[in-house]
């Protein structure tokens, strides 16, 4: 592997028509990468998908949306027959703890807050669901994998009370005042194709230890420039991994090693 993708979903339904082709496209370009679960379907096909592939390893978790019934979202589980809608899932622990016993899962999430998309009577439903995640990851010795939207306040309080484990915080849109206080608990932050786009997040990327920074893409979501309006997919981490250079100010090479070796480190990865 030269470049790591720390969050992606290849197999969620965006990508039944061609997975095989962008899994070609990632291993020809070096490219190894983390799928991430999101509720008890996706979690297992992510391990199973994982099993499938070298170079490529997986997560397991719930998605604080997916504690209620949500939105529809074709990307992930697909349309017509597939159809899907958050059915409001309860954390079955066996389940997951189950799932995180193969060998190619390698963190528990994402589970997270989520106070985007939100009925006031869920977030003490969201906020039982991580900590019984954080537990789960504590018992294993695995890291988090975080999903954190609009509750960094809340996250890290109830990091702080929980969590024996560290891990990163995905996706990370937050402040450098916030991204700080996660950085202090020991916890990475990765970023997406967002920043190809946006200067919104470049003070956290200049001023993070470079040894606390990811590259992710989100997949299918959120495309890096030149890209953007299209599906992602992992290949397009390298888009992420040079812009994080550029805004650092340094050597692509040093940070795409950097990089690489980070994401080696938090996920255990031989």
């Amino acid at each position: 592997m030269k470049y790591f993708d720390a969050h992606t979903h290849v197999h969620f339904a965006a990508f039944d028509e061609d997975r095989e082709e962008v899994f070609a496209r990632a291993r020809e370009a070096e490219v190894g990468m983390l799928l991430v679960g999101t509720q008890k379907d996706t979690s297992a096909s992510a391990a199973a998908t994982a099993e499938a592939h070298e170079g490529v390893w997986a997560a397991v978790g719930l998605h604080p949306i997916h504690t209620d019934k949500s939105f529809h979202d074709a990307k992930e589980m697909g349309e017509g027959g597939k159809a899907f809608t958050s059915r409001g899932e309860s954390f079955d622990i066996s389940n997951y703890e189950k799932l995180a016993g193969h060998p190619k899962v390698v963190a528990i999430g994402e589970c997270g807050l989520d106070y985007y998309r939100l009925d006031a009577d869920t977030k003490k439903q969201q906020k039982e669901t991580f900590i019984a995640q954080i537990e789960l990851a504590n018992r294993l010795q695995k890291p988090l994998m975080l999903h954190i939207r609009e509750a960094y306040k809340d996250a890290l309080e109830i990091l702080r009370t929980h969590a024996k484990v560290r891990g990163n915080v995905h996706f990370f849109a937050g402040t450098w005042e916030e991204a700080k206080t996660f950085l202090d608990l020991g916890f990475t932050l990765s970023f997406t194709g967002v920043i190809t786009f946006t200067h919104d997040y470049d003070e956290v990327v200049r001023n993070a230890p470079l040894e606390m920074l990811l590259s992710e893409t989100d997949a299918p979501y959120v495309a890096p420039t030149p890209f953007r309006g299209k599906r992602n997919e992992p290949l397009y981490v390298r888009e992420v991994v040079a812009q994080i250079a550029r805004i650092r100010g340094e050597d692509e090479g040093k940070v795409k090693e950097a990089l690489l070796t980070n994401a080696k480190r938090v996920f255990a990865l031989p």
